[in-house]
């Protein structure tokens, strides 16, 4: 009975976590997908105040220290779970591109990015920033769009 309860638990567990594929999201009105569009990207204002607020800055900084506090226990800090490389990415960019509208996600190590950003500066801050966190092998830019805020 025992290995029936463990069989039917893992069974679900393992099916719920492969239907949880979803796409890190640094702003609520960021894309949905990556390569997806940004509706009125040019209105950054809202999404500016609420990243960069004191409270979600700590916020976003205790999401990325729990993370890297559980793999410690588990062992390898390179070896990261696809979800775990997705949050602690959007975390990274929402705290340091505030204005970004971005879609993260990962596969195997690999760090897909697509939305918009109001200038250069923060496009080229993506990479470098995205590369900080433990176990991104490579990151993708794709259809990422410089969109200079609305006057």
């Amino acid at each position: 009975m025992k290995k029936l309860a463990t069989l039917v638990l893992g069974s679900i567990l393992l099916f719920g976590s492969a239907a949880c594929d979803t796409t890190a999201k640094t702003s609520s009105d960021a894309p949905d997908s990556i390569g997806g569009n940004v509706e009125e990207a040019s209105k950054v204002g809202e999404t500016k105040e609420d990243a960069s607020s004191e409270i979600r800055q700590d916020q976003l900084n205790a999401d990325i220290r729990a993370r890297e506090q559980r793999n410690d226990i588990a062992g390898d800090q390179t070896v990261r779970a696809d979800s775990d490389l997705q949050s602690e990415v959007r975390s990274k960019l929402e705290a340091n591109i505030p204005r970004g509208k971005l879609a993260i996600d990962a596969k195997d190590g690999v760090v897909s990015i697509s939305g918009t950003v109001p200038n250069q500066k923060e496009y080229d801050t993506i990479e470098p920033l995205a590369k900080e966190i433990l176990g991104v092998k490579s990151v993708k830019l794709v259809d990422v769009k410089v969109v200079p805020p609305a006057q």
